[in-house]
């Protein structure tokens, strides 16, 4: 979900929400923990980073984690900010209190002179890998990465299936096997995320299958706070004696028209008319 906030200088105004495919838990998706505090891999540069710098806290307050940082010349100037909760879920509620939260204090730090619109938005399915945690939880999913710092053999980018992650922050190392290796060349390769530029999961039909499956047990779990709705008692059926119980619905007719005659009276017969 993005929400976009658009005004002329220090006074952005909600201007449109646009519906996206958000990230979602499922059953198969690995229970992993993360803190509010967990540090990011990557890290903006510019005008980027000034706001990042002044929006992380304002989001931590609020008990999110941002996610990027990203600006933009769409429609004069754009200012995108990605946020989520630890968890990896964000819906249109969070992003609705992390725009209204994060306007007035970009608008009081003055990080930018001219007129801008403001989006805030969760990470969608094909999200950014910023953190370890985010590694760990797209295990078993595709993605493409790619280093600031080549490996040995010259390689920068890469595109694969998540093996795995072993070790914490900087030192994390992920195990990726390549699904865009030359016959000669070796598939599972050890990453670095200590060199890590950018890394984002791809769109695949086994991840949109994942986020709708838990979409809809989602929707189907009662808020918290609330108790489920009971069960509705099962339904017997009409039983043995049905038939013989069971009443001919009268045929519809027409108004006016009558679906039985009286009998006309009987007529006398000779001889036994009565004299008046």
């Amino acid at each position: 979900m993005v929400i976009v906030r658009v005004g002329p200088g220090r006074d952005p105004l909600f201007f449109v929400t646009r519906p996206r495919f958000d990230p979602v838990l499922t059953d198969q998706t690995p229970d992993i923990p993360a803190a509010l505090d967990e540090p990011r891999l990557v890290s903006e540069t510019g005008l980027a980073a000034r706001i990042a710098h002044v929006a992380a806290p304002t989001l931590s307050g609020l008990g999110f984690r941002l996610v990027r940082v990203k600006i933009s010349g769409q429609d004069g100037m754009t200012v995108q900010i990605m946020a989520e909760r630890p968890d990896g879920s964000m819906n249109i509620e969070d992003c609705e209190s992390a725009s209204e939260n994060l306007s007035p204090v970009l608008d009081v730090d003055d990080a930018i002179a001219q007129a801008y619109r403001l989006e805030v938005s969760s990470p969608g399915i094909d999200r950014p890998l910023v953190r370890v945690s985010d590694f760990s939880r797209a295990i078993g999913h595709e993605a493409r990465v790619e280093l600031a710092t080549p490996m040995p053999d010259g390689r920068k980018r890469f595109r694969g299936l998540i093996k795995g992650v072993e070790g914490e922050g900087r030192d994390a190392v992920l195990s990726f096997e390549r699904n865009d290796a030359r016959s000669d060349e070796e598939k599972l390769a050890q990453i670095p995320l200590g060199s890590l530029e950018e890394a984002r999961l791809v769109l695949t039909d086994a991840l949109i299958r994942e986020s709708l499956r838990a979409g809809k047990l989602a929707a189907e779990k009662p808020a918290e706070g609330e108790e489920a709705a009971p069960e509705a008692p099962p339904r017997r059926g009409p039983g043995r004696f049905a038939a013989k119980n069971k009443m001919k619905a009268k045929p519809a007719v027409p108004a006016g028209v009558q679906t039985h005659f009286k009998k006309s009276p009987r007529a006398p017969t000779r001889g036994n008319t009565n004299p008046k």
